[in-house]
């Protein structure tokens, strides 16, 4: 099942559109980044611990973010408990322009319409949002429930400190402020215009572009 399992969990932007159906997973599959339905709602699998006992099965304690309504929980299972893989479908959309109230617009890649997400949906993922960006719209039973950005990304630095001569090493670091609104520490010989790729899971600096 671990096989089937790993269609749900995050991967790169490399297809237009791509669905997933039910699937009865077990605690052995959990993932981080696994998208599980529970009572009706898609549940995203944030972390989770495996506890070992000296006498009966291990258990599986995990952290959900829960995609329609933001909250987390934590759930405790017994080694083998089933789950039900959230029926989600992932469509690559480019981001247009968004609005005073937060609410973003994208175009679906495949057939051009405009998608209007709402800004709590948003949330997480919007200061890694720049202008243009190719990205993912996350859909459940025909809703958006979540923005996934690519892994990596080119960003123009907007604002950092002026680069000191001398400093030609990555000993020396500052913060800078990304054409998205994202703050990350770069080296110091970066200056503001430059462009740099990033990575978004971890807000790192990785090379300049």
């Amino acid at each position: 099942l671990l096989g089937a399992a790993a269609a749900f969990a995050p991967s790169p932007l490399n297809a237009q559109r791509s669905s997933a159906l039910n699937v009865s997973i077990n605690t052995s599959d959990i993932k981080n980044g696994l998208t599980v339905e529970i009572d009706g709602e898609p549940y995203k699998v944030l972390n989770f611990s495996i506890m070992k006992q000296a006498r009966g099965a291990a258990k599986t304690t995990v952290k959900f973010k829960n995609l329609m309504k933001g909250n987390t929980i934590e759930n405790t299972y017994r080694s083998g408990e089933k789950f039900e893989t959230a029926m989600i479908e992932k469509k690559a959309s480019q981001f247009t322009y968004v609005e005073d109230n937060g609410n973003h617009f994208f175009m679906d890649s495949e057939t051009f319409e405009e998608v209007v997400v709402e800004a709590n949906i948003c949330e997480s993922a919007v200061k890694w949002i720049d202008e243009g960006m190719e990205l993912n719209l996350i859909y459940f039973k025909g809703k958006v429930i979540e923005v996934q950005v690519p892994n990596t990304h080119v960003y123009t630095v907007v604002e950092t400190e002026p680069s000191l001569k001398g400093n030609t090493a990555n000993a020396h670091t500052k913060p800078a402020i990304l054409s998205s609104g994202a703050t990350v520490t770069i080296p110091g010989f970066i200056e503001q215009g430059s462009q740099i790729k990033v990575d978004t899971g971890k807000a790192e600096y990785l090379e300049r572009a």
